[in-house]
């Protein structure tokens, strides 16, 4: 029989940056950049886009492409990434809540 591991689970406040120890106000955009680019990610693989077609529909070069298969996220700012989602057709909403 196999010995079980304790571990130490906390539940989350919905956002994963603040539970890693982020400052909120950047939490809140880390968290905007990262399902904006699972978001793209998402869009290359469903329509089994190369990444030079990917480049080709987003406007971007092809390296840039990679970085974000890749998941470089320092590479990518939050507008860059919402100008890529305009480029294949998605629009981007805030939404406030109190």
């Amino acid at each position: 029989m196999r010995a079980s591991a304790k571990t130490n689970a906390a539940k989350s406040n919905g956002n994963l940056f603040i539970d890693l120890g982020f400052d909120q106000d950047e939490a809140v955009v880390l968290l905007m950049r990262a399902n904006l680019m699972s978001d793209l990610l998402l869009h290359i693989e469903k329509h089994k886009l190369t990444q030079a077609q990917a480049a080709k529909q987003l406007g971007i070069a092809q390296s840039r492409v990679s970085d974000l298969v890749c998941e470089k996220w320092d590479k990518f700012s939050l507008e860059m990434l919402i100008m890529l989602e305009a480029r294949i057709g998605r629009k981007v909403r805030v939404e406030f809540a109190a």
